[in-house]
């Protein structure tokens, strides 16, 4: 039977696995990192935090995508999915407070790092606490007893609040039942105690049990009854209408300031708090019983990062790590030496200085005359804008495409436009409606032989931060071809003219997915014809129905994939008459895999792709992204053996996954050693002048 007519008679339910759960799988696999005892203690504590980060987010903006798409359009389906969410994430949400309860606090303290509650702490530190509370906490907390005067209070997406129960009569002989208090946001959430009161380790307590131990010195001549921490999650996808908004930026600021009262979809309490004041809180959200998840410890799990940054002993963490310099570019001219060849970067094994040095040079470089630049997510502090904002200082003709739409980054982005224009630079907002999602930069510099092109083509962010946590490829290239792509690119974006014909570029929305599938499709025709037919493809998600539809075919005509996709996956591998021939594995480590590589080996030509994309319909078909080739035979076998080859190898932090949908870690078997991909990165690019260029 065809692949293609196989598709056509099977229900689409056999042949993808559900999105949704497969997102939540990931979060399966970050928790065993956190139950790994070959992991530091902090770093375990780490993968905790990170997880309660991947269900906020999820919370925020795919539950409550969900949910509104149910309350317009009422579907048994997808009331079924939301049932299936809510049990995955309550078993996820029980497993991750185990770890933290039953594993790593305990093996803490044994350590000397103690999170200690007000019944473990001593008098000594009781004492201490409690001036902490009277000097630091109690001048900034306001109390709401609630009655027809005093409304439940409007809450703060993810803050911290408490509701407590009283008894007897208020000041004015009511009898006000409900109380509640919002920590504030301004203090720290992890408190130090001093070195003396820390039994020789370091002790630190909660600001929640700070508040929890003098929470009925809140409330005078009334007995506190009950009370319980509690946290709400809203709805936080800003939403503006781009055809009818005139300008974006000041749109967005307004709904920035309304994200934070988005519509409730999770409330989380702590584990003994009474079933009525459970309920009162569903009530006052308009929450059913699935999404309340009631929590054995503090009901943010990633405010314990703060304690991970205040622990001082190296053993508990990972050791640290130096990016490699790579050697051909340390201290020399770096328009001569690309020039010359074409340099490859693999961060965060070798450092993000090359493009930042890039960058800064071209901005105070007098034959430069512009530079062009996307920005999707570059955090809060950046040298790199710094630096364009310096070029629009001394004349340059500055571009900047600046993404006000990158999700949780829209307020840096807005404030960066803000600065970016009162430099001088011209600063635009790329496409209304798709997203511009393609990491490029461009520096045009008047040379002897007319203007040159010298560009930087990426698969990350230009994010000081994530650079040093990601793993991404990035190329700087002086190939005037390829630069000549890029310039279109921003033409086409600032002009919003339809894109000429691209030398070497797969552009989003336009071309990328169509190349994809060609792409596959040749790789089929070459196995049809009985030569060897390979794909190996490295990406965060695998979601578009054509491209898997498009892979399924190949594997049908007898081509083998390996597809390392870190997140969610929703081809089904290893089902036979349909996928026999394609392996899914995801790597997870001490870096988060980021980096998007196409590999096609089309007899023997090693077609290799870097992209700011995954195979995901919304980057395919809703956002402009960047695919774009290694074209240097050097560089090319260094993507295949330093970004594909270690990862199908690893056997240390890689999964499989089966047909059902579920995942078995790879470990090594019998005699084999133990081979972990990014270690094995770090000893062969990290530290000054080991990296290769070809």
């Amino acid at each position: 039977m065809k692949t293609a007519a196989l598709h056509a008679e099977s229900p689409k339910a056999d042949i993808f696995l559900d999105r949704e759960l497969s997102q939540l799988m990931f979060n399966r696999r970050v928790l065993a990192q956190a139950e790994d005892k070959r992991i530091p203690l902090l770093e375990r504590l780490r993968y905790l935090c990170i997880v309660s980060n991947n269900l906020d987010e999820f919370f925020e903006v795919r539950v409550a995508s969900l949910l509104a798409q149910g309350a317009l359009h009422p579907d048994p389906a997808l009331t079924a999915t939301l049932e299936r969410i809510s049990e995955e994430c309550h078993a996820l949400v029980t497993q991750q407070y185990a770890i933290l309860n039953t594993e790593v606090l305990p093996q803490l303290r044994a350590k000397g790092v103690h999170l200690v509650r007000h019944t473990d702490r001593n008098e000594a530190q009781r004492a201490w606490v409690k001036e902490y509370f009277e000097r630091e906490v109690r001048p900034l907390l306001t109390p709401i007893g609630l009655d027809p005067a005093h409304p439940f209070p409007q809450v703060i997406n993810k803050s911290l609040n408490f509701i407590v129960s009283l008894s007897g009569k208020d000041a004015f002989g009511r009898g006000t039942a409900i109380a509640i208090v919002k920590a504030p946001r301004v203090l720290p959430r992890v408190i130090q105690l001093p070195e003396h009161l820390s039994k020789g380790g370091a002790s630190f307590c909660l600001l929640s049990s700070v508040i929890h131990s003098h929470i009925e010195d809140m409330f005078t001549g009334r007995d506190v009854l009950a009370y319980s921490q509690f946290r709400v999650t809203r709805d936080s996808d800003l939403w503006v209408d781009e055809d009818e908004v005139k300008n974006l930026r000041q749109a967005l600021k307004g709904e920035l300031q309304g994200r934070q009262f988005g519509t409730s979809v999770r409330l989380e309490v702590a584990k003994n708090c009474p079933p009525e004041l459970s309920q009162f809180l569903l009530d006052q959200f308009n929450l059913g019983p699935s999404r309340l998840y009631a929590v054995d410890g503090p009901v943010n799990l990633v405010r314990l990062t703060e304690l991970i940054d205040h622990v001082q002993q190296p053993s508990l963490r990972f050791e640290p790590f130096i990016a490699g310099m790579p050697h051909k570019t340390a201290n020399l001219d770096v328009f001569d030496q690309l020039r010359r060849h074409d340099i490859l970067l693999h961060h965060p094994f070798q450092s993000f200085q090359t493009v930042i040095d890039f960058v800064c040079v071209a901005a105070t470089d007098p034959q430069v005359v512009a530079i062009k630049q996307t920005i999707y997510r570059t955090g809060m502090d950046s040298a790199l804008m710094e630096a364009l904002m310096t070029a629009a200082r001394n004349g340059k003709e500055v571009i900047v495409i600046v993404e006000l739409m990158a999700r949780f980054d829209e307020e840096a982005n807005i404030n960066w436009a803000d600065k970016l224009e009162q430099a001088g630079a011209q600063v635009v907002y790329g496409v209304v409606g798709l997203k511009t999602h393609a990491k490029v930069a461009l520096v045009i510099r008047r040379e002897a032989d007319g203007l040159q092109y010298y560009a930087h083509l990426g698969t990350g962010n230009y994010h000081m931060t994530t650079t040093r946590l990601y793993t991404d490829f990035g190329l700087l290239t002086a190939n005037q071809a390829m630069g000549s792509d890029v310039n279109e690119v921003f033409i086409h974006l600032t002009s919003l003219t339809k894109p000429h014909k691209l030398n070497y570029l797969w552009l989003a929305p336009f071309a990328l997915q169509s190349e994809i599938i060609k792409a596959i499709r040749n790789e089929a025709r070459i196995a049809r014809s009985g030569r060897p037919g390979r794909i190996i493809a490295k990406i965060n998600a695998l979601v578009d129905e054509s491209v898997i539809r498009a892979l399924y075919s190949a594997s049908h005509d007898g081509v083998k994939i390996d597809l390392i996709v870190r997140g969610a996956c929703t081809l089904r591998p290893g089902v036979r008459g349909l996928s026999e021939n394609i392996k899914v594995r995801s790597v997870i480590g001490r870096f988060l895999e980021h980096s998007r590589i196409f590999y096609f080996r089309n007899d023997l030509a090693h077609d290799v792709h870097l992209a700011s994309a995954d195979w995901m319909t919304r980057n395919l078909f809703r956002r402009i992204e960047v695919a774009f080739p290694v074209l240097d035979k050097a560089l090319k076998r260094r993507v295949i053996s330093e970004g594909l080859n270690p990862y199908l190898k690893d056997n240390s932090n890689a999964w499989e996954l089966n047909a059902d949908g579920h995942y078995h870690r790879h470990k090594a078997r019998g005699k084999q050693s133990e081979f972990s991909a990014q270690r094995y990165l770090m000893e062969l690019l990290g530290s000054t002048d080991i990296g290769n260029n070809g």
